[in-house]
């Protein structure tokens, strides 16, 4: 990858572990507690997404409260684990290899942000409780333009604050979705692929897919 001023990274799922809330206290929620967080996770995604069709914006914390509520409903989960589980989602583990990388790119004089759905009050609670919050030359959260990702206004946010072109951001999520939205504003998009996910089909595929971040400074 040439000409990268910028290391953009998306926070859920890709530097941050979402099924880490669930798994923290899986013993209470039984040994469906994955499919329960997939369901929490998938129903938060699918609400981002219909609110920003509607054009009836909420912050990403009420979409959390919301997509909880469902699924504890439909798995029958004990209502009582719903501020546990609210709290754990604020303090998500960070993935093991993320500071090393980041620390990696500052060594190269790269610029690095997050770029995400999540609220500032949010963003810098996970990055400050992971001790990372200095690695980072900025936390960018979609409340700036009130839509959420896929939106082209959240992916223009970086190139504003950066005063670069798109092709200048190395742009990395595990989210495929965000991935064709990045690339189609122009980013360059390394898809972290955790799970050996197939890529969706929506007109854009990325030139680089890594397994996990230790493998982006092999690119960048």
């Amino acid at each position: 990858m040439k000409n990268i001023k910028v290391c953009a990274f998306d926070a859920y799922g890709t530097c941050f572990d979402v099924n880490s809330a669930a798994e923290n206290i899986a013993p209470k929620l039984g040994e469906n507690w994955l499919s329960f967080s997939n369901t929490w996770r998938t129903s938060q995604l699918e609400y981002t997404w219909l609110r920003s069709l509607m054009k009836k914006h909420v912050d990403f914390w009420k979409i959390t409260e919301d997509s909880l509520d469902y699924a504890m409903t439909f798995h029958k989960i004990n209502k009582s684990l719903r501020d546990e589980l609210l709290n754990l989602y604020k303090t998500l583990n960070p993935y093991p290899e993320l500071k090393e990388c980041l620390e990696k790119l500052k060594q190269k004089n790269i610029k690095t942000c997050i770029l995400s759905n999540g609220t500032p009050d949010l963003l810098d609670h996970l990055v400050s409780n992971a001790n990372i919050k200095n690695l980072f030359d900025d936390i960018l959260s979609i409340e700036q333009v009130k839509v959420y990702k896929p939106d082209p206004k959240v992916y223009e946010m970086t190139t504003k604050k950066f005063n670069c072109k798109p092709s200048e951001i190395c742009f990395m999520s595990a989210n495929n979705w965000d991935i064709v939205g990045g690339g189609v504003f122009g980013y360059q998009c390394v898809w972290v692929n955790r799970n050996k996910r197939v890529f969706d089909e929506l007109g854009f595929h990325p030139k680089n897919i890594i397994k996990n971040l230790t493998e982006l400074n092999n690119l960048v």
